[in-house]
């Protein structure tokens, strides 16, 4: 064979066909195995068009040919995954859904960044029923009977979500585990710091603080106060005292004097649109101006943890299980994991008991006639002179009880709830009268839940008799409707199986205690030319609810 002889050209037609079906051939590769190593991406976006557009160069030149090349397997990769998602072949083509939201996920994690996620998922499930297909791959429902078969403890395990939103890191927090068996092992230390033993052992320390609260309040009575700003304050202060024993000062100080609060709150932000496309919070951490305040969020956490481990245990915090300091485990977890829970305790038992209480005496303030009445059994149970910090009456005190049930339902604390996968290899899931496919994220819709008719009479209206009446404690009043629907099994505050929130006995105690002491020791109305309906209009839903400001005028009941 001669030195001179060359490969065969294509006719262009055939060369634009080779490099339309090689497309393809990368949609199905990501398609199957959804690479995210930056080296197979970058072989298949770029090496393999590069070397394609050999066949278009001596058609077209250097110059024309390798754009062109590009161009064509661009184009028609997007063409490809464009017509699959929108196509009859795609798993989830039964489900509806806005036709952005199939196309891709970019259009979801845009209205999560613009704070009105839960409002916006309500009006979709309004518009197309139970079932909305809110991404290429991702489902939101609002059957209360799917919470079981997806939650439970047959249900789902986490999705990639809460390791995209935290930015990938070498060490998932507890919230983040996949495994269910290696879940239930890292979550041995919270239970043991959140068993009814240890709960009570935290209560000195919710009392001191609640104290610290209601004197600073009253300190400031006959002025403007925001009272959204001072429960955040005082719920960061807790919890630094109940995870690391002692950290903020925000209360003594009337102010974020560290930052940490506005840092925080920063995170969240960038965190839940993170967490709505993980693959691309897992390329953004590579650029070192992307995600400092996640960054320095870890950077505050380890700086606080090892003044921690130095100073040792002066009582019996968060800390003190999750380091193994009380001995259970046979050995002690990594540094790394134990940083990780602390940062993970800080954030999610301070904005979610923030905003509960905010939300809850926001619609107090909306119903002084339910005011009124939880007030007369505060003052029932702790008459003046009586120390409503001692927690002796908290169990018996049902409307105090019901007021704050009635607050997690109308508000619960993360109302878009939290995103679960079947696993890998399985092949898909029947959830009650659907089926999951494979590969699809899918959520229990929370806010739409709890604001459902089909579970609660009255869904919109504030109205913590129906607990009672529920329960039996007192018989369903005239005018009432009747029957009254009332589906406990919707009703998921802290959602639920194996994944549910292992502080839910902690943040009881604590919202009980506060609200209880807060209403025997104070008088608390809306400033003057408040507008209530700013304060709805102003939450925002960054996978955690985030209220915005509440003025207030308190004075003293003595």
């Amino acid at each position: 064979m001669g030195t001179n002889a060359q490969l065969p050209l294509l006719f262009p037609r055939d060369a634009f066909l080779a490099i339309a079906l090689s497309a393809v051939g990368a949609h199905l590769v990501f398609k199957k195995w959804e690479p995210k190593q930056l080296r197979i991406v970058s072989l298949l976006l770029l090496f393999v068009p590069a070397c394609l557009s050999a066949l278009l160069v001596p058609h077209y030149g250097a110059l024309r040919g390798i754009p062109l090349c590009f161009a064509t397997y661009w184009s028609a990769l997007s063409l490809s995954i464009l017509f699959y998602r929108l196509g009859p072949l795609h798993p989830l083509s039964r489900y509806p859904g806005p036709l952005p939201a199939k196309v891709t996920k970019l259009w979801h994690a845009w209205q999560v960044h613009a704070g009105k996620q839960h409002l916006y998922l309500q009006r979709l499930h309004d518009k197309y029923g139970d079932i909305v297909r809110i991404g290429p791959n991702e489902v939101s429902i609002r059957d209360a009977s799917c919470i079981m078969p997806i939650l439970g403890s047959q249900g789902m395990p986490k999705s990639d979500m809460f390791l995209g939103r935290n930015m990938w890191p070498e060490t998932a927090p507890l919230i983040g585990y996949r495994d269910p068996a290696e879940h239930m092992k890292r979550r041995k230390p919270w239970s043991r710091a959140f068993s009814s033993a240890a709960v009570r052992e935290f209560e000195p320390i919710i009392q001191q603080r609640v104290h610290q609260l209601v004197e600073a309040l009253g300190a400031r009575q006959g002025q403007v106060v925001d009272f959204a700003e001072w429960i955040s304050f005082f719920t960061y202060d807790f919890m630094g005292d109940m995870v690391f024993g002692g950290w903020t000062e925000m209360m003594r100080d009337g102010a974020d004097q560290g930052g940490l609060w506005d840092l925080l709150r920063r995170g969240l932000v960038i965190g839940a649109f993170w967490g709505e496309v993980p693959w691309v919070s897992y390329y953004a951490k590579k650029l070192p101006w992307i995600a400092t305040e996640n960054k320095a969020m870890r950077v505050m956490a380890f700086s606080r943890t090892e003044q921690r481990y130095a100073s040792g245990s002066a009582s019996k915090d968060l800390f003190y299980y999750l380091s193994n300091e009380d001995g259970a485990e046979k050995t002690s977890p990594p540094r790394n994991i134990v940083i990780g829970d602390g940062l993970l305790a800080l954030v999610a038992g301070s904005d979610t008991t923030a905003t509960v209480v905010a939300n809850t005496m926001y619609e107090l303030l909306r119903h002084p006639n339910i005011f009124k009445r939880l007030q007369a059994e505060v003052d029932k149970f702790y008459p003046p002179g009586e120390d409503s910090l001692d927690a002796k009456h908290i169990k018996d005190m049902h409307y105090l009880e019901a007021v704050i049930n009635e607050g997690l339902r109308m508000y619960p604390a993360v109302p878009s709830g939290s995103h679960r996968a079947p696993e890998v290899g399985k092949g898909g899931k029947a959830v009650g009268p659907y089926f999951i496919p494979e590969g699809t994220q899918t959520r229990v819709h929370f806010w739409s839940i709890h604001r459902d008719a089909r579970n609660f009479s009255c869904p919109e209206t504030f109205w913590p008799e129906r607990w009672l009446v529920a329960e039996g404690v007192e018989a369903l009043p005239a005018g009432a409707p009747a029957p009254l629907v009332h589906n406990a099994n919707a009703f998921t505050p802290f959602s639920f199986g194996p994944y549910n929130c292992v502080g839910k006995n902690i943040a009881l105690a604590e919202m009980k205690q506060l609200l209880c002491h807060l209403v025997q020791k104070l008088e608390i109305r809306f400033a003057d030319g408040v507008d209530p309906e700013t304060y709805t209009r102003a939450a925002e839903d960054h996978f955690v609810y985030v209220v915005g400001k509440l003025p207030v005028v308190v004075r003293r009941r003595d």
